[in-house]
């Protein structure tokens, strides 16, 4: 065909469109479908032991067989999706289970509350025996406060060992790290000395080895600065220690309103992650200081306030696509029992039923709080105490659950249609919707809401097509079928 413009005179134009499209690219590398943990439990550091975690999961079941002892108890203390069409009473549910065995979809066709409340218990009862906690951050900041420096000095060499020992004994979580406190000027000698004891002692201890995923939180971030500092330190460290150059990984607190909005006006979370020099792995939330620093009175710092969710989305929109880690805070009702019974004796009726109705209700405030964070897309959120494990889960699994029919019959008839737009029910899906639909099994499979076996049976996917984490790949191979 007749054209005006030639290659040469067009070749300085396509030159510094390809610089900015791969600087683009490199910058906004996307999704990398490697798998997120669900929450991060904090605990005080000098509290862990290398047994913590399973120790965590034995009281989450324990709490969980003292206030919801069953599906139903435990569908309805937390109002699921047709809790109300649960019998009162389910102490043995062996006739839901033959019947879930004979025939689970039409089971859950016929009874989708049961299903649901059913499916949910057993996935979570599971869940804290086989992996009770995902991500484990020992703490040295809010979650162990200020001591002397001798104390802390010995704290941390102490848990660093623990760590070790974990290692050795495979007690560790998947994901594990420590929160040091804030580079301020006051606070920095003391974290950054916190910071060396521990790495020097947990690498004396482990033969020269880090726990897979291990990661230094750094709190209460204004300026890049702190970043950077951090970053330095990083790889100092790795040269005189021995370690490989980029071993060691780093997440920032967002909870300043100045890791938001930084003082010339900008948005300052690029800036900070950039200050990282590929080492930010993440982006934690933190309500509590975020609401204080916006001057909002304590009763009303809470994870649903519109400033948290101007905040986090203000998150979502500086760091979509970068590949950075997003998570939530915590919420701070703990489900704890208001009476304790006496040495040798034993709560009365109406204490026991206290106890019952302020357990249930933190846990629907938490299950509440984690469904919100689901909706607006943060995958991650922090838990402080054990008998917060089971509604996490419960929650992560139900938002996952309730969704399934639905996000089954929609991927699958989109792929099974390689790219051209369809319509199922009354929702039209395009090629960025397949990719969401894909995201949606991915997560669903790496949290423990879905086996792969059940993703690929579902989706209508292949074992190395559900891999893949790629909408654009599945198209491509399919169309070449």
């Amino acid at each position: 065909m007749k054209t005006t413009l030639s290659t040469d005179a067009t070749r300085e134009i396509s030159a510094r469109l390809s610089e900015a499209n791969r600087e683009f690219a490199a910058r906004y590398p996307g999704e990398s479908f490697r798998r997120q943990p669900v929450h991060t439990v904090y605990g005080g550091a000098h509290l862990f032991k290398s047994d913590t975690t399973g120790r965590l999961g034995a009281l989450a079941l324990r709490a969980l067989d003292a206030y919801a002892p069953n599906f139903a108890a435990f569908a309805r203390s937390l109002e699921l999706p047709g809790a109300d069409e649960l019998p009162d009473s389910v102490s043995d549910d062996t006739s839901v289970r033959a019947a879930l065995e004979r025939d689970e979809s039409g089971f859950r066709a016929e009874r989708p509350g049961v299903w649901l409340a059913h499916k949910v218990y057993t996935r979570v009862t599971e869940k804290l025996r086989r992996e009770p906690v995902e991500d484990f951050r020992l703490d040295f900041e809010d979650g162990y406060g200020n001591r002397p420096d001798a104390e802390e000095d010995g704290h941390a060499a102490s848990s660093a060992a623990e760590v070790a020992r974990g290692m050795a004994a495979g007690t560790l979580p998947p994901f594990i790290g420590i929160r040091i406190k804030t580079f301020s000027e006051e606070l920095y000698a003391r974290s950054s000395r916190t910071l060396d004891i521990f790495l020097t002692t947990l690498l004396a201890e482990s033969g020269g080895r880090l726990p897979a995923n291990f990661v230094v939180t750094l709190p209460k971030v204004t300026v890049p600065e702190q970043v950077s500092a951090l970053a330095d330190l990083f790889d100092l460290f790795e040269r005189e220690a021995g370690l490989a150059a980029g071993s060691l990984k780093l997440e920032l607190m967002v909870e300043t309103t100045q890791s938001i909005i930084n003082r010339r006006g900008e948005c300052a979370l690029p800036l900070l992650v950039e200050a990282g020099r590929g080492r930010c792995m993440a982006a934690h939330f933190g309500t509590y200081d975020y609401t204080a620093s916006c001057q909002i009175t304590a009763a009303h710092q809470h994870m649903t306030h519109p400033a948290c969710d101007h905040a986090r989305h203000a998150m979502q929109v500086a760091l979509g696509g970068t590949g950075v880690w997003l998570s939530d805070g915590a919420t701070n009702i703990m489900p704890v029992p208001v009476h304790r019974a006496p040495e040798g004796g034993a709560l009365g009726d109406e204490e026991v039923a206290e106890n019952l109705r302020t357990v249930q209700r933190a846990w629907r405030l938490h299950f509440e709080h984690i469904q919100h964070s689901l909706r607006n897309a943060f995958y991650q959120g922090w838990d402080l105490h054990p008998a917060q494990l089971p509604t996490r889960y419960a929650a992560v699994y139900t938002f996952f659950l309730e969704s399934l029919g639905a996000a089954s019959e929609r991927l699958k008839n989109f792929v099974e249609k390689a790219a051209r737009a369809t319509l199922v029910g009354d929702v039209f899906d395009d090629a960025a919707t397949g990719q969401g639909l894909l995201n949606y099994f991915l997560r669903a499979v790496n949290c423990g809401a879905l086996s792969e076996e059940e993703a690929t049976r579902l989706s209508g996917l292949t074992t190395e097509e559900l891999r893949s984490g790629s909408f654009v790949k599945i198209l491509k191979s399919r169309q070449h079928i």
